[in-house]
């Protein structure tokens, strides 16, 4: 074949055709579907101004039903026979009172009477008589003049319209009704109300998580379609649905048609270039043909990587049954594993733990996992060993380096790994360490801690080879808190952190959300040399309270060694215990989410439950520790809970665990936002406040304080005292109470009183006292 059979003719690409063909072709696409979510736009927005006009026709139709009930509620406590019974000679009959309700007003499910000082909330059970009950009756003698209306279920499902409504007589309030209506009669109104196209739904809460009780209309209603819209006199509200349309651009008709026109525009404006470029391009096909022509080439460079290498085959650990006696199970305690350092805690055992971890993550179906320490100085060598066992099994470790708890607590939601473990020995002293494990979620406690014991002791591992990355996520969970809470004004705090490793991080939080920060023993150092990092003593708040008042601070603020827990003083030298604390916080989260459950531990004051009654929430006791107490507000949905060691647990605008430096941010939110400017003493003095201990301990042998307990709840006699067994033993009178519980971190009895005067709790003492001395008469008794 000859070389000019060979050659072939040349060509050439003419971008300046083919660019404006493709540009033009594109904004021409994008002007049309812009155009389209354009209308889409238009008529979801001319669809929600038509469901909040139907919305608000039905809520006007309901309020006027509810007050229709009400007045007759209102009108039947008026009738003279109800009147009679409740202005008797001997007294008020609740029950005649109730019969002759039930006879004027026929069509009531229930009636029920109650004194007008409501002893039978403040000292009842509430788990008979129904926290929501509970609370409409606090809430109808605080606020009388808006006791809202609720719709309730009774045991046969049937659902009932409930008022609590004070029963005066000449002007007196005599007893407090509860009165249960028809609820149909509300239903046949919401149905009525000739929704057509427009979705509406009747709910009952706050806005946030309600109660679906009914849904009319065409339109598709997501399970909440919006905060919805407040029925007056009660907790229902009308909730209306978008309608349903693919807008995946910006709700704005007037940007989206701008943005549209400016395409097409833009579109047929790269046509026209690209007509102009074809005939530039047919004018030059015109001309002579060059004598010589251009080939044009196309130069392909692939680049091939490389197999990565096989991982050599891990030598597989041994998996033989570990002796008992080289893994002390005192150490796995109720919430969490703790143990002292060279002793029972050694890097072998740490290791087996981290095996044990990693096996249970494994078979939960769990691969990653976030490992944090605080700053005691056996924590960088149980932190290794610890991850050597976690990828053992398999398991991806994040380590975040030395971080408080909830540190941790907060990487495991924000890496979105669910799992994570802190190394940390708390409060405890410096030769202490120890595990804080979540896994999936769950904060391991009791049975799930005992059950990795028992994976060490019968060598039930599981085999692999994870891998292990560092990530700081310090700067992260600054900017979380501060992007969150800010105070309305500068206030001067002394932050005391004893040392711990809340140094590293809580001076930074709180000066980010505004407030003028004192640092005192803020730097980390394992050995604690100042004082003991335990706010829940209060020798170890004397060099606090002396700096806030030598700074004219507005408050002073401790940590403990990990972070989790928060202690407060003011500058009268006043240590604000954590029950009070609460108090503070309840009322805040209930005035946002009225019925949230808030709860406490058995070692708080009984001030807390008719306060949280009063502000509408409803009140839950429960065991002390940190775990049980994060099980119980996931099993709840509480909006918050709070120990008397000082750990506080947000699930409103936070994650539900327990974190020092979060509850002292949104503390210095409420004070400085305080609307009549009052200082913190000020405020706190307005919360109810007895005569109380802080906690009393007795030290005893390891395992030897849990056997006391056994026998001290089945010996101990308190004549006229409600009992509480969940935790230890407490016993309430009506003018206080005294605790005995067993440790979870240490070998002590703890033991707590609180009372409304110096008598009563002198006397709820010698009780306890003489209990106590009954069934071991060589106890230290502390007080």
């Amino acid at each position: 074949m000859s070389e000019a059979t060979a050659a072939r003719p040349g060509f050439r690409v003419d971008w300046r055709v083919l660019l404006p063909l493709a540009l033009g072709t594109l904004l021409l696409v994008s002007g049309v579907f812009l155009a389209w979510q354009a209308s889409l736009v238009w008529r979801l927005q001319s669809g929600i101004a038509r469901a909040d006009a139907v919305r608000d026709a039905v809520v006007g139709a309901l309020a006027k039903e509810v007050r229709s009930q009400r007045e007759r509620v209102v009108q039947a406590l008026a009738s003279p026979s109800v009147q009679q019974a409740l202005d008797g000679e001997g007294g008020p009959d609740y029950g005649a009172a109730a019969s002759a309700l039930k006879q004027v007003l026929p069509e009531a499910g229930d009636a029920q009477f109650f004194s007008a000082n409501l002893d039978e909330v403040l000292d009842g059970d509430l788990k008979a008589l129904g926290y929501a009950k509970a609370a409409a009756l606090m809430h109808a003698k605080v606020h009388p003049e808006t006791p809202p209306a609720e719709m309730r279920s009774g045991a046969d499902r049937r659902r009932r319209l409930m008022f609590a409504q004070p029963a005066p007589i000449d002007g007196k309030v005599r007893a407090y009704a509860v009165v249960e209506l028809p609820f149909e009669p509300l239903v046949e109104v919401f149905q009525d109300t000739g929704a057509g196209a427009t979705g509406l739904q009747l709910r009952q809460g706050d806005g946030r998580g309600d109660l679906q009780i009914d849904s009319i209309g065409s339109a598709r209603l997501s399970p909440v379609a919006d905060f919805g819209a407040p029925v007056p006199g009660s907790s229902l509200r009308v909730g209306s649905a978008e309608p349903e349309y693919f807008i995946v651009m910006p709700r704005s008709f007037g940007l989206l048609a701008f943005l549209s026109l400016l395409c097409l525009l833009g579109g047929a404006g790269a046509l026209w270039l690209r007509q102009v470029g074809v005939q530039r391009a047919v004018a030059m096909l015109r001309r002579p043909t060059q004598s010589k022509t251009e080939d044009i080439t196309l130069a392909e460079a692939i680049q091939q990587n490389p197999e990565p290498a096989a991982k050599p085959a891990a030598s597989k650990p041994a998996v033989a049954a570990v002796d008992p006696a080289q893994v002390d199970a005192s150490m796995f305690r109720a919430y969490d594993i703790r143990g002292v350092v060279g002793k029972g805690l050694t890097y072998d055992v740490a290791r087996l733990i981290g095996r044990a971890v990693g096996s249970e993550a494994r078979d939960r179906g769990l691969r990653e996992i976030v490992v944090g320490r605080d700053g005691r100085l056996s924590g960088p060598e149980l932190v290794r060993a610890l991850i050597e066992g976690l990828r053992s099994t398999g398991m991806d470790v994040i380590d975040i380096g030395a971080a408080p708890t909830p540190v941790t607590y907060f990487a495991n939601y924000h890496l979105q790994t669910g799992s994570g473990i802190s190394v940390t020995g708390s409060h405890n002293p410096p030769d202490y360490n120890g595990f804080k494990i979540v896994l999936g979620g769950e904060t391991l406690s009791e049975g799930a801690i005992q059950d990795l014991y028992r994976r060490i002791v019968e060598g039930r591992f599981v085999d692999g080879m994870g891998g292990l990355q560092a990530i700081d996520v310090g700067q992260d969970y600054i900017r979380r808190i501060t992007d969150d809470v800010q105070t309305e004004r500068r206030l001067k705090i002394v932050v005391d952190c004893g040392n711990g490793i809340p140094g590293a991080i809580a001076p930074a939080v709180l000066e980010g959300i505004g407030c003028e920060v004192v640092p005192l023993y803020c730097e980390v150092d394992g050995t604690f040399p100042n004082h003991h990092p335990d706010p829940s003593d209060l020798h170890n708040l004397e060099d606090l309270i002396a700096v806030v008042r030598h700074e004219k601070a507005d408050l002073g603020l401790a940590f403990d060694g990990d972070g989790d827990r928060l202690g407060v003083v003011t500058p009268s030298g006043e240590v604000i215990f954590p029950d009070r604390l609460l108090m503070l916080f309840a009322i805040d989260i209930l005035t946002r989410n009225p019925g949230a459950t808030i709860i406490y531990d058995v070692k708080c004051t009984g001030h807390l439950q008719p306060l949280i009654l009063q502000h509408g929430g409803s009140p839950l006791m429960w065991r002390t520790g940190h775990s049980l107490i994060k099980s119980k507000m996931r099993e709840t949905e509480a909006a918050m809970a709070g120990e008397m060691s000082g750990h506080f647990f947000f699930g409103e605008r936070w994650y539900g665990f327990d974190d020092g430096i979060y509850a002292a941010a949104r503390l210095m939110e409420i004070l400085a936002g305080d609307l009549d400017g009052r200082t913190a003493q000020q405020i706190f003095d307005t919360l109810p406040k007895g005569v109380s201990t802080p906690e009393l301990k007795i030290p005893m042998r390891e395992g030897e304080h849990y056997r006391f307990i056994e026998q001290f709840r089945a010996k101990a006699k308190f004549d006229g005292a409600r009992l509480t067994t969940i935790d230890g033993l407490r016993a309430d009178w009506p003018d206080g109470w005294g605790l005995v519980r067993a440790s979870n971190t240490t070998p002590v009895l703890v033991l707590r009183f609180d009372a409304d005067n110096a008598a009563a709790l002198t006397r709820i003492q010698d009780l306890f006292r003489a209990q106590l001395k009954a069934l071991d008469p060589a106890l230290p008794i502390p007080f």
